[in-house]
């Protein structure tokens, strides 16, 4: 039976995790050790995700979080390396681009225990962002890359780790599967339209919290005038990240649209389900608007899912204010259409799974 570490301190890579544990325990053949570095640690970013999706209690709970890049980790590059001596995993496991995703990838690669990277070949193509470090520092150490996409797997044969010695393989995209087998159960559970008030199909939904955003102050600045503009004319429901939350209060910055505490998974999928539109800066949120046929303004400068914007289905705005609502007024009426399919088809979890079991 083949060991796995598996590594996740983010609410994305929770979702992530969430349908690569249910597929390794459909799998049978493979027994998975979680170690959670609590990078993001509170109830509404990490808790209610293990609750609600059926996460395995992790087997290793860390509290590594609220300081800088380096510190952060490097503590979780000694728990990391604690777990790995003791369990003698096959292989560590790490999802997207997180600090806790390059200590997993880092910790293994000194003990010599080969690393499978989940979405791997992502790339940006702005080193500006620490999400860009840490993705490319894991492909280069990485055994087993599992990517998205056809575009990551150029990306990575771009930059020459397309090499015998790695296995580099197409499997579509884990938040595809998790957004299909959570879709109904979120449309059952969720009452966040209800707590909110708000009117399906006729509001907008923000996310915000990439720190090229959050702590320029100037770019900040353009996002909240754009939401604050839109809000006389729209419902503008904007699930408030804390790194959001004390930059604006630190800038001063007042929002004036209906604001809300950072949502559980269920609730996020309600909210995409039933507005008009998406603007966020978060890569994941991209996607999700996408599984679920909704325009995303993507208020960045570039964006790793181009498939997106070649596809019509995403455009970027960055902060720029006009732009921002440009794009909106042209997609709110714009029927959503998109015939190609960009993600897989909701077994990238069943894949990866197989190349894990196969050692």
């Amino acid at each position: 039976m083949t060991k796995i570490l598996t590594v996740i301190g983010t609410r994305p890579q929770f979702i992530k995790a969430a349908a690569v544990s249910r597929a390794i325990q459909e799998n049978g053949s493979i027994r998975e050790v979680l170690l959670h570095t609590g990078q993001h640690y509170d109830d509404v970013m990490s808790d209610i995700f293990f609750r609600e999706m059926h996460i395995p209690k992790p087997d290793y709970h860390f509290s590594i979080n609220n300081s800088t890049h380096a510190t952060m980790t490097a503590q979780m590059l000694e728990g990391i390396e604690s777990a790995i001596i003791k369990e003698k995993p096959d292989y560590v496991l790490v999802y997207g681009d997180t600090n806790s995703t390059l200590a997993g990838a880092l910790a293994a690669s000194k003990l010599h225990v080969p690393v499978a990277h989940v979405e791997a070949g992502l790339r940006s193509f702005n080193m500006d962002m620490p999400e860009e470090v840490n993705r490319i520092l894991t492909d280069r150490i990485s055994t087993k890359l599992f990517c998205p996409t056809d575009t990551a797997i150029h990306n990575l044969e771009h930059e020459g780790l397309a090499t015998p010695d790695k296995i580099v393989v197409k499997t579509g995209d884990v938040m595809y599967d998790a957004a299909l087998y959570y879709a109904k159960q979120a449309h059952d559970k969720s009452t966040i339209h209800e707590s909110l008030k708000l009117k399906k199909g006729e509001y907008l939904l923000v996310t915000v919290h990439r720190a090229e955003n959050t702590d320029d102050k100037r770019r900040l600045s353009a996002i909240v005038d754009a939401i604050n503009t839109l809000s006389k004319r729209y419902q503008v429901v904007l699930p408030l990240h804390p790194r959001t939350k004390k930059m604006l209060e630190q800038y001063s910055l007042p929002l004036n649209c209906i604001v809300t505490e950072p949502v559980g998974y269920f609730d996020m999928i309600a909210l995409i389900q039933d507005c008009m539109m998406v603007l966020t800066d978060s890569g994941g949120l991209q996607k999700e608007a996408y599984f679920f046929h909704k325009y995303c303004i993507t208020l960045r400068d570039q964006t790793e899912w181009v498939e997106l914007m070649k596809g019509g289905c995403s455009v970027i705005a960055g902060t720029n204010k006009e732009l921002i609502l440009e794009s909106v007024a042209t997609m709110c009426d714009k029927e959503f259409h998109n015939g190609s399919v960009f993600y897989g088809d909701g077994h990238a979890s069943q894949v990866i799974c197989n190349y894990l079991s196969a050692k």
